[in-house]
Formats: C-alpha cells, sequence, structure tokens
C-alpha cells in the first residue's frame, strides 16, 4: 500500500516546534505535574490518579511503580534522586519495549499505529476492544525476552481497562485516544469533582 503523504505528516504532535509546545507523550504525562514545574514527583502521582478515581492502594502502588521505573531514565546524566522525580521533557527517554507504537521514539503520535490496534484487534465492537481482545494485542505486541516490557504494558494497559470500561466491559477508542494525548485524564478529573462536593 502506498501513501501519498510523507510518514512525518502521519504524526500528530510533530516535533516540538517552539520549544514550549509538548509532545504528545508529554502532554499524557503533564497531567501528574500538579504544580506544573515540569518535574512529576511520586505524591503529584498519587494525587492525579486519585483525581481520576483510582483508589488508595492503586494511587500508592502507582506512584511507586512508575517512579522507581522511570526516574533515572528521564535524568540522564544526573545522580539518583530519593524524590524519583520524572522529567516530563525527558518522558521519550522512559518508553519501553513491547508497546503498540503509537508512540514514537520522540513521544510523538502515530495515528497508523493508533488505528492498527482496532483494525487488528477489535473483533466484537470496530471501535472497542475486549478483555480478550485487549489480551490478544498484548500478547501480539511482546517483544521476545522484553520480560519489563511486558508487564509495563500489562499494568498500563490493565489499569486504562479497570478505570475506563463501560458497562458492557469495553474499552472504547475515544477513550483509549484521550488516555494517549492526556485529555482523558483532565475529562475523568473535571467529571468526578462534582461528585466529591
Amino acid at each position: 500500500m502506498a501513501f501519498s503523504m510523507p510518514p512525518e505528516a502521519l504524526l500528530e504532535g510533530a516535533a516540538k516546534p517552539s520549544g514550549s509546545e509538548q509532545s504528545v507523550l508529554e502532554k499524557h504525562v503533564a497531567f501528574f505535574d500538579r504544580n506544573h514545574d515540569g518535574i512529576v514527583y511520586p505524591w503529584e502521582t498519587f494525587e492525579g490518579f486519585r483525581a481520576i478515581g483510582a483508589g488508595y492502594l492503586l494511587s500508592m502502588t502507582g506512584a511507586f511503580l512508575i517512579h522507581f521505573a522511570l526516574s533515572s531514565k528521564t535524568r540522564p546524566g544526573k545522580y539518583p534522586s530519593p524524590f524519583f522525580p520524572i522529567e516530563v521533557k525527558n518522558i521519550h527517554l522512559a518508553k519501553h519495549g513491547s508497546d503498540s507504537g503509537v508512540y514514537d521514539s520522540d513521544g510523538r503520535f502515530v495515528s497508523l499505529k493508533f488505528e492498527e490496534i482496532f483494525r487488528k484487534f477489535a473483533r466484537t465492537h470496530g471501535n472497542a476492544l475486549t478483555s480478550g481482545e485487549l489480551m490478544a494485542m498484548l500478547k501480539a505486541n511482546r517483544e521476545p525476552q522484553d520480560y519489563k516490557g511486558w508487564i509495563g504494558s500489562w499494568t498500563e494497559w490493565m489499569t486504562l481497562y479497570n478505570l475506563c470500561k463501560d458497562n458492557n466491559g469495553l474499552l472504547r477508542k475515544e477513550i483509549v485516544k484521550g488516555v494517549y494525548d492526556g485529555s482523558l485524564f483532565e475529562r475523568m478529573e473535571r467529571d468526578r469533582k462534582p461528585h466529591r462536593k
């Protein structure tokens, strides 16, 4: 199949043009930067998880595992910090293997890879994944002996599925798109605010 547009045109949130614009992956992570200083600390990740409706245990475990796994990768050449900060601008350095490929190596959104998820795996409903279809996708994306990547992908997708599946147990396409660009987190926090009052 030939495309009439150059490959970079297939990327949303392409390279950062002016230094102030964030990549799509940075936007995904920036929700957890609660004070908007470009650095995410574990307590901010905990607060972000709580804001989208995750329980205390998931929020604490998620914050610990995410920061333990990603902090040093986003701080190249720096000494380890006991606070395990994640630098938003370097989040692309923490990309793991065995993923969907929807983010490229620079953190840009690859539309073709996103559409491929649903074209290949959404068999029951064209615009949603069942839990079985999600597991089939995770299995298909596994790179040989990439155990960390397998665990990382499984954890991310199962957390998303458990927090965002609908009443029929479906993970809808628009939800998945929203998690990639970070807009889902903001929407979930807004939707929860009236319930917390």
